[in-house]
Protein backbone atom coordinates (compact mmCIF):
# COMPACT_ATOMS: atom_id res chain seq x y z
CA UNK A 1 0.00 0.00 0.00
CA UNK A 2 1.20 3.32 -0.86
CA UNK A 3 0.82 6.63 1.34
CA UNK A 4 0.32 9.63 -0.44
CA UNK A 5 1.04 11.81 2.53
CA UNK A 6 -1.29 14.25 3.20
CA UNK A 7 0.13 18.08 4.05
CA UNK A 8 -2.35 18.13 7.13
CA UNK A 9 -0.20 15.04 8.45
CA UNK A 10 2.48 17.55 9.37
CA UNK A 11 0.97 20.18 10.96
CA UNK A 12 2.73 21.24 13.81
CA UNK A 13 3.44 23.97 16.56
CA UNK A 14 5.33 26.75 13.97
CA UNK A 15 7.88 28.22 16.68
CA UNK A 16 8.52 31.66 16.68
CA UNK A 17 11.15 33.16 14.35
CA UNK A 18 13.27 33.84 16.75
CA UNK A 19 13.98 29.72 17.08
CA UNK A 20 14.33 29.09 13.42
CA UNK A 21 17.77 27.83 14.13
CA UNK A 22 16.67 25.01 16.20
CA UNK A 23 13.06 23.94 14.48
CA UNK A 24 13.88 25.54 11.44
CA UNK A 25 10.11 25.75 10.52
CA UNK A 26 8.95 25.55 6.99
CA UNK A 27 5.75 25.20 5.25
CA UNK A 28 3.50 22.33 5.29
CA UNK A 29 3.71 21.48 1.93
CA UNK A 30 7.65 21.90 2.38
CA UNK A 31 8.01 19.67 5.28
CA UNK A 32 5.36 17.11 3.46
CA UNK A 33 7.52 17.09 0.02
CA UNK A 34 11.10 16.61 2.38
CA UNK A 35 9.87 13.50 4.11
CA UNK A 36 8.45 12.39 1.29
CA UNK A 37 11.79 12.97 -1.06
CA UNK A 38 13.82 11.27 2.03
CA UNK A 39 11.84 8.03 2.84
CA UNK A 40 11.22 7.59 -1.06
CA UNK A 41 13.65 4.28 -1.18
CA UNK A 42 12.90 3.15 -4.40
CA UNK A 43 11.73 6.75 -6.12
CA UNK A 44 8.70 5.99 -7.16
CA UNK A 45 7.15 9.02 -5.89
CA UNK A 46 5.09 7.74 -3.33
CA UNK A 47 6.33 6.05 0.13
CA UNK A 48 4.99 2.66 1.17
CA UNK A 49 4.83 1.04 4.65
CA UNK A 50 8.40 -0.14 4.87
CA UNK A 51 9.71 2.73 3.45
CA UNK A 52 7.84 4.80 6.03
CA UNK A 53 8.84 2.76 8.71
CA UNK A 54 12.25 2.85 8.05
CA UNK A 55 12.37 6.63 7.25
CA UNK A 56 10.54 7.03 11.18
CA UNK A 57 13.65 4.76 12.00
CA UNK A 58 15.84 6.73 10.54
CA UNK A 59 14.92 10.17 11.92
CA UNK A 60 14.31 9.20 15.60
CA UNK A 61 18.15 8.13 15.56
CA UNK A 62 19.19 11.72 14.37
CA UNK A 63 16.72 13.15 17.51
CA UNK A 64 18.07 11.27 19.59
CA UNK A 65 21.17 12.47 18.61
CA UNK A 66 20.29 16.18 18.54
CA UNK A 67 18.82 15.65 22.18
CA UNK A 68 21.78 14.03 23.38
CA UNK A 69 24.17 17.41 21.95
CA UNK A 70 21.91 19.76 23.75
CA UNK A 71 21.75 17.66 26.88
CA UNK A 72 24.99 18.99 28.25
CA UNK A 73 24.57 17.60 31.87
CA UNK A 74 23.44 14.25 31.48
CA UNK A 75 20.42 14.69 33.17
CA UNK A 76 17.21 13.75 30.70
CA UNK A 77 16.17 17.39 30.60
CA UNK A 78 16.83 20.01 28.15
CA UNK A 79 16.87 23.19 29.80
CA UNK A 80 17.00 27.24 28.94
CA UNK A 81 20.65 27.62 29.82
CA UNK A 82 21.47 24.36 28.00
CA UNK A 83 19.58 26.09 24.53
CA UNK A 84 21.34 29.52 25.05
CA UNK A 85 25.00 27.32 25.31
CA UNK A 86 24.12 25.03 22.57
CA UNK A 87 23.26 27.58 19.74
CA UNK A 88 26.06 30.06 21.21
CA UNK A 89 28.30 27.02 20.10
CA UNK A 90 27.07 27.28 16.72
CA UNK A 91 27.67 31.50 16.74
CA UNK A 92 24.22 32.54 17.68
CA UNK A 93 23.79 34.29 20.70
CA UNK A 94 20.05 34.90 21.74
CA UNK A 95 18.62 36.12 24.30
CA UNK A 96 16.92 34.64 28.11
CA UNK A 97 13.48 35.40 26.36
CA UNK A 98 14.20 34.25 23.18
CA UNK A 99 14.86 30.93 24.62
CA UNK A 100 12.17 30.69 26.87
CA UNK A 101 9.84 31.18 23.52
CA UNK A 102 11.56 27.94 22.64
CA UNK A 103 10.70 26.04 25.47
CA UNK A 104 7.48 27.19 25.71
CA UNK A 105 6.61 25.81 22.15
CA UNK A 106 7.77 22.83 22.89
CA UNK A 107 6.93 21.97 26.07
CA UNK A 108 3.98 19.90 26.92
CA UNK A 109 3.52 19.99 30.59
CA UNK A 110 4.97 23.56 31.46
CA UNK A 111 7.16 22.53 33.61
CA UNK A 112 10.28 24.84 31.04
CA UNK A 113 12.41 21.88 30.67
CA UNK A 114 12.07 19.09 28.26
CA UNK A 115 12.43 15.40 28.12
CA UNK A 116 13.24 13.07 25.12
CA UNK A 117 9.51 12.34 24.96
CA UNK A 118 8.33 16.32 24.50
CA UNK A 119 11.07 16.53 21.84
CA UNK A 120 10.32 13.87 19.89
CA UNK A 121 6.62 14.05 20.02
CA UNK A 122 7.16 17.63 17.96
CA UNK A 123 10.01 16.94 16.12
CA UNK A 124 9.35 13.26 14.54
CA UNK A 125 7.37 14.76 11.42
CA UNK A 126 9.70 17.64 10.68
CA UNK A 127 12.96 16.91 8.71
CA UNK A 128 14.65 20.18 9.62
CA UNK A 129 15.44 18.98 13.02
CA UNK A 130 18.89 19.00 12.57
CA UNK A 131 20.50 21.94 15.37
CA UNK A 132 23.52 22.01 13.03
CA UNK A 133 21.42 23.13 10.01
CA UNK A 134 22.81 26.96 10.22
CA UNK A 135 26.13 25.00 9.24
CA UNK A 136 25.22 23.13 6.67
CA UNK A 137 23.59 26.37 4.90
CA UNK A 138 26.04 28.95 5.42
CA UNK A 139 29.23 27.66 4.63
CA UNK A 140 31.85 30.02 2.64
CA UNK A 141 35.01 28.85 2.47
CA UNK A 142 34.07 25.87 1.10
CA UNK A 143 32.20 27.17 -1.67
CA UNK A 144 33.63 30.47 -2.74
CA UNK A 145 37.34 30.86 -3.74
CA UNK A 146 38.34 34.20 -4.23
CA UNK A 147 42.08 33.10 -4.69
CA UNK A 148 43.20 33.22 -0.95
CA UNK A 149 43.17 30.67 1.47
CA UNK A 150 44.09 32.00 4.47
CA UNK A 151 40.35 31.74 5.83
CA UNK A 152 39.11 29.52 8.33
CA UNK A 153 38.01 25.94 7.13
CA UNK A 154 34.27 25.42 7.30
CA UNK A 155 32.40 23.08 9.66
CA UNK A 156 30.66 19.83 8.91
CA UNK A 157 27.95 18.55 10.35
CA UNK A 158 28.31 15.02 12.39
CA UNK A 159 26.15 13.25 9.68
CA UNK A 160 28.18 14.63 7.00
CA UNK A 161 31.47 13.33 9.00
CA UNK A 162 29.93 10.04 9.33
CA UNK A 163 28.01 9.43 5.90
CA UNK A 164 31.33 10.49 4.02
CA UNK A 165 29.55 13.93 2.42
CA UNK A 166 32.79 16.21 3.46
CA UNK A 167 35.06 14.53 1.15
CA UNK A 168 32.33 15.36 -1.73
CA UNK A 169 31.95 18.65 -0.55
CA UNK A 170 35.64 19.51 -0.18
CA UNK A 171 36.10 18.19 -3.90
CA UNK A 172 33.33 20.35 -5.45
CA UNK A 173 34.84 23.10 -3.40
CA UNK A 174 38.19 22.43 -4.94
CA UNK A 175 37.28 21.97 -8.52
CA UNK A 176 35.50 25.25 -8.21
CA UNK A 177 38.63 26.94 -7.10
CA UNK A 178 40.00 25.33 -10.21
CA UNK A 179 37.87 27.09 -12.63
CA UNK A 180 37.39 30.04 -10.62
CA UNK A 181 40.86 30.76 -10.34
CA UNK A 182 41.89 29.40 -14.07
CA UNK A 183 38.91 32.39 -15.24
CA UNK A 184 40.42 34.91 -13.07
CA UNK A 185 44.42 34.13 -13.74
CA UNK A 186 45.23 37.34 -15.81
CA UNK A 187 43.98 39.35 -13.20
CA UNK A 188 45.44 37.66 -10.62
CA UNK A 189 48.82 38.17 -12.71
CA UNK A 190 48.47 41.14 -12.88
CA UNK A 191 48.05 41.96 -9.17
CA UNK A 192 51.49 39.88 -8.40
CA UNK A 193 53.33 42.07 -11.59
CA UNK A 194 52.13 45.09 -10.05
CA UNK A 195 52.89 44.10 -6.16
CA UNK A 196 56.88 43.01 -7.48
CA UNK A 197 57.15 46.25 -10.47
CA UNK A 198 55.06 48.91 -10.03
CA UNK A 199 56.37 51.80 -7.96
CA UNK A 200 56.64 55.91 -7.91
CA UNK A 201 58.85 55.57 -10.61
CA UNK A 202 57.14 53.20 -12.58
CA UNK A 203 53.66 53.54 -12.49
CA UNK A 204 52.31 50.28 -14.50
CA UNK A 205 48.51 51.16 -15.27
CA UNK A 206 46.03 47.97 -15.87
CA UNK A 207 45.62 48.77 -19.31
CA UNK A 208 49.32 49.32 -19.38
CA UNK A 209 50.55 46.22 -17.69
CA UNK A 210 48.18 44.15 -19.97
CA UNK A 211 49.89 45.64 -22.99
CA UNK A 212 53.20 44.85 -21.85
CA UNK A 213 52.24 41.27 -21.14
CA UNK A 214 50.93 40.38 -24.47
CA UNK A 215 53.51 42.03 -26.10
CA UNK A 216 56.25 39.71 -23.96
CA UNK A 217 54.64 36.80 -24.11
CA UNK A 218 51.42 36.78 -26.29
CA UNK A 219 48.19 35.91 -24.69
CA UNK A 220 48.64 32.49 -23.30
CA UNK A 221 50.88 34.54 -20.98
CA UNK A 222 48.16 35.98 -19.16
CA UNK A 223 47.80 32.13 -17.20
CA UNK A 224 51.58 31.91 -16.31
CA UNK A 225 51.45 31.23 -13.06
CA UNK A 226 47.96 29.17 -13.05
CA UNK A 227 48.93 25.64 -13.31
CA UNK A 228 50.76 25.37 -9.87
CA UNK A 229 48.25 27.74 -8.50
CA UNK A 230 45.61 25.12 -9.17
CA UNK A 231 47.71 21.87 -8.15
CA UNK A 232 48.18 23.51 -4.60
CA UNK A 233 44.45 23.60 -4.00
CA UNK A 234 43.84 19.70 -3.52
CA UNK A 235 46.61 19.11 -0.92
CA UNK A 236 46.03 22.75 0.77
CA UNK A 237 42.72 21.81 1.43
CA UNK A 238 43.25 18.46 2.76
CA UNK A 239 46.69 19.41 4.96
CA UNK A 240 43.78 21.88 6.52
CA UNK A 241 40.77 19.79 6.91
CA UNK A 242 42.80 17.45 8.84
CA UNK A 243 44.60 19.64 10.77
CA UNK A 244 41.61 21.86 12.03
CA UNK A 245 39.81 18.61 13.03
CA UNK A 246 42.92 17.64 14.73
CA UNK A 247 42.91 21.40 16.58
CA UNK A 248 39.95 21.70 17.34
CA UNK A 249 39.83 18.94 19.31
CA UNK A 250 43.03 19.75 21.46
CA UNK A 251 41.52 22.95 21.68
CA UNK A 252 37.21 22.67 22.43
CA UNK A 253 37.13 23.41 26.42
CA UNK A 254 33.78 21.47 25.76
CA UNK A 255 34.71 17.95 23.55
CA UNK A 256 32.44 17.92 20.72
CA UNK A 257 31.78 21.91 21.13
CA UNK A 258 33.82 24.40 19.50
CA UNK A 259 33.55 27.91 20.19
CA UNK A 260 34.23 31.17 18.56
CA UNK A 261 37.49 31.82 19.52
CA UNK A 262 38.52 28.32 19.79
CA UNK A 263 37.41 27.99 16.15
CA UNK A 264 39.51 30.67 14.83
CA UNK A 265 42.66 29.56 17.11
CA UNK A 266 42.04 26.14 15.52
CA UNK A 267 41.44 27.20 11.93
CA UNK A 268 44.36 29.59 12.45
CA UNK A 269 46.83 26.89 13.24
CA UNK A 270 45.14 24.60 10.51
CA UNK A 271 46.07 27.60 8.15
CA UNK A 272 49.56 27.67 9.47
CA UNK A 273 50.23 23.85 9.27
CA UNK A 274 48.55 23.63 5.96
CA UNK A 275 50.97 26.98 4.56
CA UNK A 276 53.89 25.21 5.92
CA UNK A 277 53.66 21.97 4.05
CA UNK A 278 53.10 23.75 0.68
CA UNK A 279 54.66 27.19 0.86
CA UNK A 280 57.45 26.33 -1.78
CA UNK A 281 54.76 25.82 -4.14
CA UNK A 282 53.46 29.49 -3.56
CA UNK A 283 57.33 30.55 -4.38
CA UNK A 284 56.99 28.91 -7.52
CA UNK A 285 53.66 30.32 -8.03
CA UNK A 286 54.99 33.61 -7.73
CA UNK A 287 58.37 32.73 -10.05
CA UNK A 288 56.30 31.17 -12.85
CA UNK A 289 53.86 33.84 -12.99
CA UNK A 290 56.57 36.67 -13.30
CA UNK A 291 58.98 34.66 -15.70
CA UNK A 292 59.77 35.47 -18.75
CA UNK A 293 59.47 33.59 -22.31
CA UNK A 294 62.09 31.10 -22.16
CA UNK A 295 62.79 31.67 -18.72
CA UNK A 296 61.50 28.41 -16.90
CA UNK A 297 60.22 25.24 -19.36
CA UNK A 298 58.01 24.32 -16.53
CA UNK A 299 57.04 23.39 -12.71
CA UNK A 300 59.79 20.92 -12.17
CA UNK A 301 62.58 23.67 -14.05
CA UNK A 302 61.76 25.84 -12.07
CA UNK A 303 62.32 24.36 -9.08
CA UNK A 304 65.30 22.88 -9.74
CA UNK A 305 67.05 25.97 -11.24
CA UNK A 306 65.84 27.26 -8.00
CA UNK A 307 67.49 24.81 -5.92
CA UNK A 308 70.86 25.17 -7.74
CA UNK A 309 71.06 28.71 -7.92
CA UNK A 310 69.75 29.53 -4.36
CA UNK A 311 69.76 26.52 -2.21
CA UNK A 312 66.66 25.47 -0.24
CA UNK A 313 66.06 28.37 2.27
CA UNK A 314 64.50 29.84 -1.21
CA UNK A 315 61.85 28.05 -1.32
CA UNK A 316 60.52 29.69 2.26
CA UNK A 317 61.26 33.48 0.89
CA UNK A 318 58.51 35.75 2.74
CA UNK A 319 57.38 32.63 5.14
CA UNK A 320 57.13 35.19 7.90
CA UNK A 321 55.14 37.71 6.49
CA UNK A 322 52.85 35.19 4.81
CA UNK A 323 52.07 33.29 8.38
CA UNK A 324 51.66 36.54 9.93
CA UNK A 325 49.06 37.29 7.40
CA UNK A 326 47.00 34.36 8.49
CA UNK A 327 45.85 35.96 11.68
CA UNK A 328 44.38 39.35 10.34
CA UNK A 329 43.02 37.63 7.41
CA UNK A 330 40.96 34.73 9.27
CA UNK A 331 40.36 37.29 12.34
CA UNK A 332 38.62 39.64 10.34
CA UNK A 333 37.20 37.06 7.75
CA UNK A 334 35.65 34.98 10.24
CA UNK A 335 34.19 38.17 12.57
CA UNK A 336 32.37 39.96 9.65
CA UNK A 337 30.83 36.76 8.27
CA UNK A 338 29.51 35.37 11.90
CA UNK A 339 28.78 39.32 12.62
CA UNK A 340 26.32 39.21 8.93
CA UNK A 341 25.22 35.53 8.86
CA UNK A 342 23.67 36.81 12.91
CA UNK A 343 22.66 39.60 11.97
CA UNK A 344 20.43 37.91 8.87
CA UNK A 345 19.36 35.13 11.07
CA UNK A 346 17.90 37.61 13.87
CA UNK A 347 16.40 39.93 11.39
CA UNK A 348 15.66 38.57 7.99
CA UNK A 349 15.04 34.53 8.42
CA UNK A 350 11.36 33.87 8.33
CA UNK A 351 10.92 29.85 6.89
CA UNK A 352 14.15 28.49 7.12
CA UNK A 353 17.66 29.23 8.23
CA UNK A 354 18.74 28.87 4.65
CA UNK A 355 19.94 32.14 3.39
CA UNK A 356 19.66 31.64 -0.41
CA UNK A 357 22.45 32.77 -2.72
CA UNK A 358 22.61 36.01 -2.81
CA UNK A 359 22.72 36.82 0.91
CA UNK A 360 25.12 33.71 0.97
CA UNK A 361 27.58 35.20 -1.71
CA UNK A 362 27.05 38.60 -0.64
CA UNK A 363 28.27 38.08 3.44
CA UNK A 364 31.05 36.04 2.00
CA UNK A 365 32.47 38.37 -0.64
CA UNK A 366 32.40 41.04 1.61
CA UNK A 367 33.82 38.95 4.44
CA UNK A 368 36.64 37.89 2.72
CA UNK A 369 37.18 41.53 1.08
CA UNK A 370 37.41 43.19 4.33
CA UNK A 371 40.17 39.56 5.63
CA UNK A 372 41.98 40.67 2.71
CA UNK A 373 41.83 44.33 2.86
CA UNK A 374 43.56 43.84 6.43
CA UNK A 375 46.51 41.43 5.30
CA UNK A 376 47.13 42.74 1.96
CA UNK A 377 50.51 44.82 2.62
CA UNK A 378 51.97 41.66 4.54
CA UNK A 379 50.84 39.41 0.93
CA UNK A 380 53.15 42.41 -0.78
CA UNK A 381 55.86 41.97 1.43
CA UNK A 382 55.37 38.16 1.02
CA UNK A 383 55.36 38.06 -2.48
CA UNK A 384 58.48 40.88 -3.03
CA UNK A 385 60.34 38.54 -1.09
CA UNK A 386 59.55 35.48 -2.76
CA UNK A 387 60.63 37.42 -6.41
CA UNK A 388 63.36 39.37 -5.53
CA UNK A 389 66.10 36.81 -5.94
CA UNK A 390 64.89 36.25 -9.59
CA UNK A 391 65.27 40.11 -10.16
CA UNK A 392 68.17 41.74 -11.74
CA UNK A 393 69.72 44.00 -9.28
CA UNK A 394 67.55 43.40 -6.54
CA UNK A 395 68.52 43.82 -2.74
CA UNK A 396 68.23 40.89 -0.86
CA UNK A 397 66.17 42.57 2.08
CA UNK A 398 64.16 41.16 5.36
CA UNK A 399 60.88 41.83 5.95
CA UNK A 400 61.20 44.53 8.38
CA UNK A 401 63.74 46.11 6.29
CA UNK A 402 61.53 46.07 2.91
CA UNK A 403 58.52 47.75 4.93
CA UNK A 404 60.82 50.20 5.59
CA UNK A 405 62.01 51.33 2.23
CA UNK A 406 58.45 51.17 0.48
CA UNK A 407 57.40 53.35 3.53
CA UNK A 408 59.71 55.63 2.82
CA UNK A 409 60.33 55.40 -1.06
CA UNK A 410 56.24 54.94 -1.46
CA UNK A 411 54.65 55.83 1.10
CA UNK A 412 51.47 53.98 3.31
CA UNK A 413 50.02 53.46 -0.06
CA UNK A 414 52.49 51.56 -1.41
CA UNK A 415 51.74 48.78 0.37
CA UNK A 416 48.37 48.27 -1.37
CA UNK A 417 50.12 48.41 -5.12
CA UNK A 418 48.01 45.71 -7.15
CA UNK A 419 44.73 46.46 -4.94
CA UNK A 420 42.96 47.03 -8.05
CA UNK A 421 43.22 43.62 -10.15
CA UNK A 422 42.67 42.09 -6.61
CA UNK A 423 39.40 43.51 -6.04
CA UNK A 424 38.40 43.07 -9.74
CA UNK A 425 38.74 39.27 -9.90
CA UNK A 426 36.64 38.76 -6.49
CA UNK A 427 33.31 39.35 -8.20
CA UNK A 428 33.77 36.94 -11.39
CA UNK A 429 36.30 34.42 -9.00
CA UNK A 430 33.23 34.20 -6.22
CA UNK A 431 30.29 33.62 -9.21
CA UNK A 432 32.18 31.38 -11.23
CA UNK A 433 33.19 29.16 -7.97
CA UNK A 434 29.73 29.22 -6.56
CA UNK A 435 28.78 27.84 -10.32
CA UNK A 436 31.21 25.35 -10.44
CA UNK A 437 29.92 24.14 -6.83
CA UNK A 438 26.53 23.81 -7.21
CA UNK A 439 27.13 21.73 -10.41
CA UNK A 440 29.77 19.55 -8.73
CA UNK A 441 27.04 19.05 -5.73
CA UNK A 442 24.48 18.11 -8.10
CA UNK A 443 27.10 15.56 -10.43
CA UNK A 444 28.35 13.98 -6.63
CA UNK A 445 24.92 13.59 -5.50
CA UNK A 446 25.24 16.12 -2.51
CA UNK A 447 22.19 16.79 -1.18
CA UNK A 448 20.61 20.45 -0.75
Amino acid sequence: TKLDLPVDLFIFPIPDPAILSISGPISDHKMGSEIMSSGDEDKDDGLDFIEFSNYLKEHEKKLRLTFKSLDKNDDGQIDLMEIQQSLADLGLNISKEEAQKILQSIDVDGTMTLDWNEWREHFLFNPATDLQEIIRFWKHSTVLDIGDSLSIPDEFTEEEKTTGMWWKQLSAGAMAGAVSRTGTAPLDRMKVFMQVHSSKSNQISLVGGFKQMLKEGGLMSLWRGNGINVLKIAPETAIKFMAYEQFKKLLSSEPGKVKTHERFMAGSLAGATAQTVIYPMEVMKTRLTLRKTGQYSGMFDCAKKILKREGVKAFYKGYIPNLIGIIPYAGIDLAVYESLKNLWLSRYAKDSANPGVVVLLGCGTLSSTCGQLASYPLALIRTRMQAQASLEGSEQLPMNLMVKKILKNEGFFGLYRGILPNFMKVIPAVSISYVVYEHMRSELGIQK
